[in-house]
């Protein structure tokens, strides 16, 4: 019997590098089709460790390219896609809207009707990963759930609305098995130095100032990666055929509380007086449409297939320092030219 073949796209990103290790890891009887362009974002260098696995292909290419990315189908027949590719940082879709939507709109109608072409055997399964964000921002009470209405703010959420309404239109137009999940923010191991905590860890450890827009006063839900991963595992194998599930860390902090959290932990890792790496925080114009809360609620997740986080923040945020700290080469080589000169003109200060 052949092994079942998964395609997982943007596999060398943040999320999408810990999805594609933790199912080539688990899964020896399925063979990893890993597809990703390479953006400044996606670094094949976060794979080092399971790239000579037998059931591991890194496949480089563009899923806005419609033939390309149905000769793909065509060539391997995949039994499933763990759809993770797009243009996810804000402030770039406030500076280029329409590389949004060809990469978050366009990119995912070419998979989705590569997917939805007749298989022999089992149906195929699309499985879309996308954001929180596309449901607008919340006031100082309640959560966001699967039947909250759409309300996106920014193109970069505009952009991942219309991609889950397409998915969905697929699943009621056409039949193609699909699961959609919509998730907060996450954190952790190889995450791209232009967000949020990354780009402190960074700012802390060579004694830069460190960007926090307006007065800091935003909430956001913060979800370890590794926790991310788990829940798209459960929901790719075990999640009902188009339904949504929101997985969230149940873990709200306002970002200058959390920045502040952050530098005392630097403080004690980096064996400095405490105090030192506040005294970096610096103030910064507030972006654009800036959404003043979100938080998941998660409890469908949790009940329908049993999901829960399995650190707390403070755990996972310690083991997101160490990891930094233990690999600045990493960081040293992904802070490009080009990042430095999109970094000094994203965060004026006042």
């Amino acid at each position: 019997m052949s092994a079942k073949k998964i395609l997982i796209t943007g596999g060398a990103g943040f999320i999408g590098s810990h999805v594609v290790r933790l199912f080539v890891n688990k899964y020896p009887d399925y063979h990893i089709f890993n597809l990703d362009k390479l953006t400044y974002a996606g670094n094949l260098e976060n794979l080092k460790d399971i790239e000579g696995n037998k059931n591991y292909t890194f496949v480089k290419g563009d899923i806005v390219d419609a033939e390309f990315v149905q000769q793909l189908f065509d060539k391997h027949d995949f039994d499933g896609v763990v759809h993770l590719a797009a243009e996810s940082h804000v402030d770039r879709s406030i500076a280029n809207p329409l590389e949004f939507v060809y990469t978050n709109v366009i990119g995912t109608v070419n998979l989705l009707n590569a997917a939805r072409k007749e298989r022999k055997g089992t149906p195929r399964r699309f499985y879309h990963v996308s954001t929180d964000e596309v449901y607008g921002s919340l006031g100082s009470s309640g959560l966001f759930s699967e039947t909250t209405k759409y309300d996106p703010h920014s193109p970069y959420s505009a952009s991942k609305a219309s991609s889950d309404h397409f998915v969905r239109a697929y699943h009621d137009t056409y039949g193609l098995d699909v699961v959609i999940s919509n998730c907060s923010n996450n954190y952790g191991p190889n995450h791209f130095p232009e967000k949020l905590i990354p780009l402190a860890i960074h700012n802390i450890r060579n004694m830069n100032n460190i960007p926090v827009y307006g007065k800091g006063e935003n909430i956001r839900d913060w979800l370890f990666v590794i926790d991310h991963a788990r829940a798209i595992d459960l929901i790719y194998h075990n999640g009902k055929s188009g339904d949504t599930y929101n997985v969230g860390g149940m873990n709200e902090w306002k970002n200058i509380d959390l920045i502040r959290f952050l530098c005392k932990t630097m403080d004690v890792k980096l064996s400095r007086e405490l105090g030192t790496s506040e005294r970096l925080i610096t103030f910064v114009k507030d972006r654009a449409g800036h959404d003043l809360r979100y938080a998941i609620d998660a409890s469908k997740l949790r009940n329908d297939l049993g999901w829960k986080p399995s650190v707390t923040f403070e755990e996972g945020l310690e083991i997101t320092v160490d990891w930094y700290l233990k690999n600045q080469g990493w960081l040293d080589r992904v802070t490009s030219g080009a990042y430095t000169e999109y970094y000094a003109q994203q965060y004026v200060n006042h």
